[in-house]
């Protein structure tokens, strides 16, 4: 069906007829997109697989949707999509000129459903896949979203109680003649003096050297060096490298076996993966595996080597492989990290909430004793005078 859909797609008046040609790719993709979002992407993909699927030729589909998408940037690029394959490119060439907007993966599946003759299956994979992947950011954000607001609270209340309330405490405490601060209001009180004194340009100094570490750390982690050890600390960092391993497991996992199924070659396939798991450490364990593939072994030992991926993940392909089921078997691992990432973001949730709240607490409570403890003393010094 989806083959035919292709090769009947043609430019009014039947000019130019689309190939059926693999191209060699280029580097790029991943899941960065180029200004269009995610869900725009997943919608386009369902509603693309939709008309190929009911017959609709590729030139009246691409025509279609560049009127109906919403997106202003993703229009542009169906409009070009539209007229390279009325040139006569091959849709999935097409979409490789778009680096920033299709990934890896989407090109992947759209070169092998173009091959295979089933462009409607691999748009329909490509649309469940992008829905998978939204559903697991949302979730993450979702799960982070209640610790941010709580952060940014405290920092706010912390800001507002230093800056405002303590300098009037401070100017009573010296009407008073209070000579001796306790130790923690001292503490306040210097903390107070380095936010309040000096404005603007001991506030500017400090917020052009925070800006300065900020833009100085993002450079370093675009470097090769900095990226592998950023992503070394997103996998071993307490709490947060778990759930960042299981993720990156569930991604590998359900891209794998959503290329395998959709009849992309497996070396292909796993070049692809290397570059959607978005972690140097595990893309380099996947390309290491590919290569031992290459060299005709299986994939499970040399992952296994790598210690980054557990044993249920390595024996379940490597029975996969045995029973040539590997894109089915990928299929269940994808499913259960899912429900481990899942499950993980609700314990993590569950177990910040009071944490943070405590803290909260704590700090407000620490700064409200600092406060009041030299009124206390100045109290006790007139009662017992009376």
């Amino acid at each position: 069906r989806g083959a035919k859909a292709a090769r009947a797609a043609s430019a009014p008046g039947g000019k130019a007829e689309v190939t059926l040609v693999n191209k060699k790719k280029k580097e790029g993709g991943g899941f960065v997109f180029g200004g269009v979002k995610l869900k725009d992407l997943s919608i386009f993909a369902r509603q693309f697989a939709t008309m190929i699927n009911a017959g609709v030729s590729l030139v009246r589909c691409l025509s279609v949707l560049r009127e109906q998408t919403a997106s202003p940037r993703l229009k542009l690029v169906v409009a070009d999509l539209l007229t390279e394959v009325e040139a006569g490119s091959t849709l999935s060439s097409a979409m490789h000129k778009h680096p920033k907007v299709f990934s890896n993966l989407a090109v992947g599946l759209v070169r092998a459903g173009e091959v295979g003759g089933v462009l409607d299956e691999t748009l329909e994979r490509l649309a469940g896949f992008m829905e998978s992947d939204m559903e697991l950011r949302r979730k993450v954000k979702s799960a982070m979203t209640y610790p941010t607001l709580v952060m940014i609270a405290a920092v706010g209340i912390v800001l507002f109680l230093v800056t405002f309330i303590l300098p009037k405490f401070m100017a009573m405490f010296k009407d008073l003649g209070v000579q001796e601060m306790p130790a923690m209001t001292a503490f306040l009180m210097s903390a107070s003096d380095f936010l309040t004194k000096g404005f603007p340009t001991r506030q500017i100094i400090f917020v052009a050297v925070g800006t300065a570490l900020f833009i100085g750390w993002k450079r370093f982690t675009r470097t090769k060096v900095g990226k592998r050890f950023w992503d070394m600390c997103k996998l071993r960092v307490p709490v947060f490298g778990a759930l960042n391993h299981k993720i990156s497991v569930a991604r590998f996992s359900r891209t794998l076996g959503t290329l395998l199924v959709s009849g992309v070659p497996i070396l292909q396939a796993m070049e692809t993966v290397a570059g959607t798991v978005d972690n140097e450490i595990i893309a380099d364990a996947i390309m290491k595996a590919r290569a031992a593939v290459r060299e005709g072994e299986s994939i499970g030992p040399p992952l296994q080597k790598s210690k980054l991926f557990p044993p249920m993940v390595v024996h379940m392909i490597s029975i996969g492989e045995e029973t040539g089921a590997l894109d089915g078997m990928l299929a269940k691992v994808a499913d259960f990290y899912e429900g481990e990432v899942d499950a993980a973001l609700e314990s993590l949730t569950a177990s910040l909430e009071p944490v943070m709240i405590v803290g909260l607490g704590a700090i407000v409570g620490f700064i409200v004793i600092a406060m009041f403890m030299p009124l206390i003393s100045v109290m006790s010094s007139l009662s017992g005078g009376e």
